[in-house]
């Protein structure tokens, strides 16, 4: 059975379509034995594990091997039969898809992990997992990173050929006006912000498909498989979870009103904080709090985790400029930095204190504490940064 799986591992390897190079590839510890990829779905996780067989190991090298936890096979045989028969042929490195689909998952894993010594073991999960929380036997052993969508910076990449490098928040903010040269001497990013905005995300809008239509396909698949299966909610649930992720997406008010929200759906306060922290911890929303609550407190705003899902869920595909740009923001920064509810002059604090406030034009009174992200300049001055720049954060 397992030359089935190396000719599976090959054909894959040579029909790989990788446009881009992913960042995540250089801050990964490859050497580590436990490594753990999380991702929303579409995100291309799989690419991205396909990526490094091909890097590291090329096409024809069996000590690397890639499986999916889809195939049927693993409905009569568990993953440490497998994982044995792969280091007894001479296996390395054993690369292992939607591990979550396989029962006990974590506990196999660690039983590979304490009887082969010389495999390295890395496995892919929905974004929902929570790996160390929910997996003690993993604890202290897994190194977890995060795979998310294209940035802005890889969108312009991919469609212009260019090779753009990442730069930090801290230079961002102290050398934003010569970066800004740097880049525009190549290309000007505002002919691709819109775009990248509404379908630049996730990978398959290289696909020749439309890609509204998959964006929400992926949706559903995200709360139907990745929610529902992971969280062991019931199945007649989940008309209630996906009205919840509408009312959402379409109401711009700046907190939720859970009491609200819990009558619409018909169901309990309690029942839609826990959906609400699903949807989060899909990926499909981000919750932002005030100062240092952290759930099960009320998150003070509720944002699309991207813009291409408020495209996707907008009525009539309008979506409101000022919070086109909100979500823009939030979004480059997450996973990275720390954003809180800002005060009256400010849209967030960012790693505790610093006050950005995005902006739509230009604001005639400013303070002079308050870093000004606007969304409709090429070049900033000062305090004042574009956009864009923030797209490039990774």
């Amino acid at each position: 059975m397992l030359e089935t799986f190396f000719r599976t591992h090959r054909y894959l390897l040579e029909h790989l379509g990788a446009p881009v190079r992913r960042a995540l590839m250089d801050e990964i510890n490859w050497r580590d034995r436990l490594i753990g990829i999380k991702g929303s779905r579409g995100v291309g996780k799989t690419t991205f594990l396909l990526q490094y067989a091909r890097e590291h190991f090329g096409m024809r090298d069996r000590r690397c091997l890639y499986v999916n936890m889809n195939h049927f096979y693993f409905q009569g045989h568990t993953l440490h039969e497998f994982a044995s028969e792969f280091v007894r042929s001479g296996g390395q490195v054993l690369l292992i898809d939607q591990v979550f689909k396989q029962p006990r998952w974590s506990q196999e894993i660690r039983l590979i992990y304490d009887r082969y010594p010389h495999l390295r073991i890395v496995f892919t999960g929905s974004s929902v997992m929570r790996l160390k929380d929910e997996n003690p036997e993993l604890c202290g052993l897994v190194s977890s990173y995060n795979l998310r969508g294209f940035s802005l910076r890889e969108y312009i990449n991919i469609q212009t050929g260019l090779e753009l490098r990442p730069y930090g928040l801290r230079e961002i903010l102290n050398r934003h006006e010569r970066i800004a040269d740097e880049v525009l001497a190549q290309v000007n990013p505002m002919e691709y912000l819109e775009s990248y905005m509404h379908h630049g995300y996730y990978p398959f809008f290289l696909e020749k498909t439309d890609f509204s239509e998959n964006l929400l396909k992926v949706m559903n698949m995200m709360i139907e498989v990745d929610i529902l299966h992971i969280q062991q909610i019931e199945l007649k649930y989940l008309c209630k979870i996906k009205k919840l992720l509408y009312l959402l997406a379409t109401n711009n008010t700046y907190a939720p009103n859970v009491s609200q929200l819990a009558t619409d759906v018909t169901t309990s306060r309690s029942t839609v904080m826990n959906y609400i922290k699903y949807l989060n911890d899909a990926r499909l929303i981000n919750m932002v709090f005030r100062g240092d609550e952290k759930f099960p407190k009320k998150p003070a705003r509720l944002l699309m985790h991207n813009t291409n899902l408020m495209y996707a869920l907008a009525p009539g595909g309008q979506v409101e400029r000022q919070l086109l740009y909100d979500t823009f923001f939030q979004n480059a920064l997450w996973g990275r930095h720390d954003l809180s509810v800002g005060d009256r002059r400010s849209t967030f604090f960012v790693d505790g204190n610093q006050r950005y406030r995005i902006v739509s034009e230009d604001v005639l009174r400013r303070s002079s504490d308050v870093i000004y992200v606007q969304g409709n300049i090429v070049k900033g001055q000062e305090l004042t940064i574009p956009l864009w720049l923030y797209g490039f954060l990774y």
